[in-house]
């Protein structure tokens, strides 16, 4: 009676076991701790990253000069290698963070792009623009002076530079021309270009939490750059820091999940939604996208009030973060942006295939398995009075550029990945079950085999004719039916 007592104790032993094995243990490779799986992975991310750009050249310049709408023509991409790797890495055991900064590297891929770093575009002279902008309320006789100094440095509305230098930067006396007219409109000196901060810099100093006291919070944003919420926003909503550093994210997502980050190249969090179930390279994942809201207006989205001043749903300004440039971000092509913004400019083609971002992850352990996160920067132009140089250009929200930062999972880092975190997890899944089965079976045969056992004892018993000695050996068979 005692051993077939004890069965059930030692089948919900090894059960249990089984469910240590298949939910503890990926959960320690979660967490950001030196011995870990996803440690190493989070370190010096394997995945190859690609940075693609698309430009978007002017085809008519001469003629929105004159007020007719622009049209424009894609360009690329330009493909670059992207290599990620963190430094400073420190832990903080005191409150269970670590803290690092994210540095990041560009490799131009010719093989992959579909013209080179020497390819002259046509595009909007960013910092001419730009600058009429901003100087817009400023006394006629400054925009005059400044509109003299372009004469003078023979620049106009408009550049036609090389790739390499829209991106990484070129040498521009204009940069010291206007700031001597009005001394700190452009913060900054050397070289200008739309990526010129973007090689071979850093993202900011993350502090994030290693997920050792609490396994809900590993990888989410403690604080960046020493801050929990920035000052760029009208809104406490808006400035909050929130989510991730956008590289993983906490284990067991569902459908009812969102995935937040904090991008400090948008300044500003962003949240995705779940859109579907699917399979990666035998993994199962989640597929989380950006809603609509992500870019809507304060009118159609209250909540994003905090971001304006607004213009039409679907771009948002990004002036306050980018030196008072009039920069707009959004999906490429003003996908799911208000349809007035296609009107005002001919060449675009927005479709959810080519333009919609999207981040694939595995929903037990929250890492990311296929992504390709998406964005436009754009450049409110229009003609100011005083600065000859806007011609007579209507008001028009003109794409710049858009890119995208893609990556997958793939080769021997794959392999570790389906092994240890879908693969064992599964066999072990089975095996509980088998493990279940085969104590249901061991215990059937052990309650056969002591009702035998007691029928014999009872029938020598009866044989004896030791009745009182029969009742107490029914009353042991039920005592011990009762407690197996």
């Amino acid at each position: 009676g005692l051993q077939c007592g004890n069965l059930p104790w030692a089948l919900g032993g090894l059960v249990h076991l089984t469910l240590v094995v298949c939910f503890v243990l990926p959960l320690q490779n979660v967490r950001l701790d030196p011995s870990g799986i996803a440690f190493n992975m989070w370190k010096d991310i394997p995945v190859p990253f690609y940075f693609s750009v698309y430009f978007f050249e002017v085809l008519n310049h001469q003629e929105v000069l004159k007020g007719e709408k622009p049209a424009v023509n894609q360009r690329g991409p330009y493909v670059y290698r992207e290599y990620r790797e963190k430094k400073n890495i420190t832990f903080h055991d005191e409150n269970g963070t670590v803290s690092f900064l994210g540095n990041r590297r560009f490799y131009f891929q010719p093989d992959l792009s579909n013209g080179s770093e020497e390819d002259y575009v046509m595009v909007p002279n960013i910092l001419v623009m730009g600058a009429a902008i901003m100087m817009e309320k400023l006394p006629q006789f400054v925009k005059l002076l400044l509109s003299g100094a372009l004469v003078g440095l023979g620049q106009g509305a408009f550049m036609n530079r090389t790739v390499g230098e829209i991106m990484w930067g070129y040498d521009d006396p204009l940069i010291d021309a206007m700031n001597a007219i009005v001394p700190g409109l452009i913060p900054f000196q050397g070289k200008f270009g739309l990526f010129v901060d973007f090689n071979n810099s850093n993202t900011g100093l993350f502090t994030v939490f290693t997920g050792k006291d609490d396994i809900s919070k590993v990888h989410m944003v403690d604080t960046w750059n020493g801050l929990k919420k920035v000052s760029y926003w009208r809104s406490d909503e808006c400035n909050l820091i929130n989510g991730t550093a956008g590289e993983m994210w906490p284990p067991f997502r569902t459908p009812s999940s969102s995935l937040e980050f904090y991008s400090p190249d948008a300044c500003r969090s962003m949240t995705l939604v779940y859109e579907k179930s699917g399979i990666f390279e035998g993994v199962p994942t989640y597929r989380f996208v950006a809603p609509k809201t992500m870019f809507a207006n304060g009118t159609d989205y209250p909540p994003n009030e905090g971001f304006c001043p607004c213009r039409e749903s679907g771009i948002q300004n990004v002036s306050t973060c980018r030196l008072n440039a009039p920069v707009f971000i959004s999906h490429p092509h003003f996908y799911n942006a208000d349809p007035v913004l296609l009107d005002t400019v001919d060449g675009l083609h927005p479709n959810k295939e080519q333009h919609a971002l999207f981040l694939d992850i595995h929903p037990v352990t929250g890492i990311p398995m296929n992504c390709s996160i998406k964005l436009q920067l754009s450049l409110y132009i229009k003609q100011v009075s005083g600065i000859m140089q806007t011609g007579q250009i209507k008001p028009v929200v003109l794409p710049l550029i858009w890119f995208a930062e893609s990556g997958e999972i793939e080769g021997d880092v794959l392999k570790q990945f389906y092994t240890s975190l879908v693969l064992i997890p599964s066999v072990m899944e089975y095996l509980q079950y088998i493990l279940i089965a085969l104590g249901g079976v061991l215990l059937i045969a052990a309650l056969i085999v002591l009702v035998k056992s007691q029928v014999g004892w009872n029938a020598q018993a009866s044989k004896d004719k030791s009745w009182p000695l029969d009742s107490m050996a029914y009353a042991d068979v039920t005592v011990n039916l009762i407690n197996l």
